[in-house]
């Protein structure tokens, strides 16, 4: 119960170091972009678009290109993606398939910029290297049709906080992954 109790603690500590909107209790609780939430969620303090992150973190940061749980992947900007994109991952399924937890990409109530946690990403890179990813987009339950250019995984500091729910769809993720 007490670690139960801190963890709460500790989420809130967190999420209060976020500009959350009104009710929020926890960092899953923020709305707004994906980088201030991926820089509380994994302790990688870069600030900036999400498609300098990658160039940023060089000398700071380990860098590569093999998922490990509270890593930042660092999507590369694009047409579709003018900004980029920055998520954390929550939980390595297997080789080619993860979990992400992120803000502001799929709308939720018709808006954008919520949480989406364990969301399932996809390599679909010639070289198994996660330089070329699908994500699972919410508006159309399943993995979006595009692919999106990454530069690969900023590692920091382990998260102290849960980013992962307690009973992920382990199944589902493989299933979008892999029946397409």
């Amino acid at each position: 119960m007490f670690a139960s109790l801190f963890r709460g603690a500790l989420c809130l500590g967190v999420a209060a170091a976020l500009p959350l909107s009104a009710g929020a209790r926890t960092l899953l609780d923020y709305t707004g972009e994906c980088v201030p939430f991926a820089r509380t969620a994994s302790g990688v303090q870069i600030y900036g678009d999400a498609w300098t992150w990658w160039d940023q973190a060089k000398g700071k940061y380990p860098r590569g290109h093999v998922p490990k749980v509270g890593a930042v992947l660092a999507m590369a900007k694009s047409a579709r993606l003018p900004l980029g994109h920055v998520a954390v991952v929550s939980r390595v399924i297997e080789k080619r398939v993860l979990m992400i937890t992120h803000a502001n990409w799929s709308r939720i109530g018709g808006t954008r910029g919520q949480v989406e946690r364990d969301v399932t990403l996809f390599d679909v890179s010639p070289n198994n290297d996660w330089t070329r990813v699908k994500v699972w987009y919410r508006d159309n339950e399943g993995l979006g049709g595009s692919e999106y250019p990454a530069h690969g995984f900023i590692y920091g500091d382990k998260p102290d906080h849960a980013l992962s729910g307690d009973q992920p769809d382990y199944v589902g993720s493989l299933i979008d992954a892999y029946a397409r």
